[in-house]
């Protein structure tokens, strides 16, 4: 079978086109015959061994996020059946509860093998049935992106209409987190960097639009459409240059959701507002697969829709990639298998 996978030694040129045999499912475990992937910025760290001795060893199959048919079942297989179309679960032995170190290093794309392989072997409790709505691009999406915009609004958070969400840029998870943040009542606020993205971010449901590029001090632009109180929840995605300004917008009491690290790693920032004004700082990191079923109950119940902003072919792994790193994206960027 064709597979993408990062060979010989780390780094982009490493990653090809390649043959691998075709798995044979054990004792509860699927085999998943691939029809879309998805990309996140995760999977442009991945090829550099960025995540050190947690990225795992090589050959390694990238891409965490992806949906398929399953096509074989093991023997003592029960949650699912030949014909079922399901997605990978990113962390694959996290299926609830609280996370812990072993729960969160088993990640697929890295260090397990990811999901830019035309068929995957896979246990059992590590997939979840995705909606007959959704189109294979769509359902591609979810794993990653999706999870990680659903547990933000759900771990140690009770959001509630009315209440005022902050979201940066229009990514794959921002999208998720404007959509789903509507479908609790919130009120949200999006910072992006163009004209054009914000009438798009206004049509997928966003109450109020702010140009960072017009205005790089947002955190004051943001203080008439709160009232001056702040928000209740700020999905952090750019990390060291941003988070500043989040500090200065959040409400006492209120979480920044730190998501992403677009903008930089380290922090430099007044401690004393997140002392002084109660603030929660959650670290998210995906979810577990009780969180992702919850999800797609949710997005079945409000039909909620992906936004896809482009598909590539299945050898055009690297241009796919290369897209993604531009910033030109508004929503996610898919594979086709």
């Amino acid at each position: 079978m064709r597979v993408f996978q990062i060979e010989g030694d780390w780094g982009m040129d490493h990653l090809k086109l390649a043959q691998r045999p075709e798995p044979q499912a054990g004792l509860g475990q699927v085999l998943v015959r691939m029809k879309a992937s998805s990309l996140n910025f995760r999977d442009l760290v991945v090829p550099e061994r960025g995540y050190g001795s947690f990225t795992g060893n090589l050959p390694l199959i990238p891409l965490s996020d992806g949906v398929g048919t399953v096509c074989a079942v093991g023997p003592g297989v029960q949650r699912v059946s030949v014909g079922d179309r399901v997605c990978p679960t990113f962390f694959q032995n996290w299926l609830g509860g609280e996370p812990d170190l072993e729960r969160l290093t088993q990640s697929l794309g890295g260090p397990i093998d990811g999901t830019m392989a035309e068929i995957m072997c896979l246990s059992e409790h590590g997939v979840v049935k995705v909606p007959d709505y959704l189109t294979d691009a769509q359902a591609a999406s979810l794993p990653c992106a999706g999870l990680t915009a659903w547990s933000a609004l759900t771990t140690g958070n009770t959001i509630k209409a009315g209440d005022h969400v902050l979201v940066q840029g229009c990514g794959g998870v921002a999208l998720f987190a404007v959509q789903f943040a509507k479908m609790f009542g919130a009120h949200v606020t999006v910072i992006t960097s163009s004209a054009e993205r914000a009438e798009r971010v206004r049509a997928l449901g966003a109450d109020a639009v702010i140009n960072y590029v017009a205005k790089p001090e947002w955190a004051k632009a943001t203080r008439e459409i709160t009232g001056g109180r702040g928000y209740d929840l700020i999905f952090e995605l750019g990390g060291e240059k941003t988070l500043p300004q989040s500090l200065r917008c959040i409400r006492p009491g209120g979480t920044v959701a730190m998501i992403g690290i677009l903008s930089g790693t380290s922090m430099s920032t007044a401690l004393g507002l997140i002392i002084t004004r109660q603030v929660r700082l959650q670290g998210i990191t995906v979810g577990c697969r009780d969180g992702f079923e919850a999800m797609v109950r949710a997005m079945e119940q409000h039909r909620i829709q992906p936004v896809v902003d482009r598909i590539f072919g299945f050898e055009e792994l690297k241009e796919a990639m290369a897209y993604l790193k531009s910033g030109a994206q508004f929503g996610k960027v898919c594979i086709a298998h």
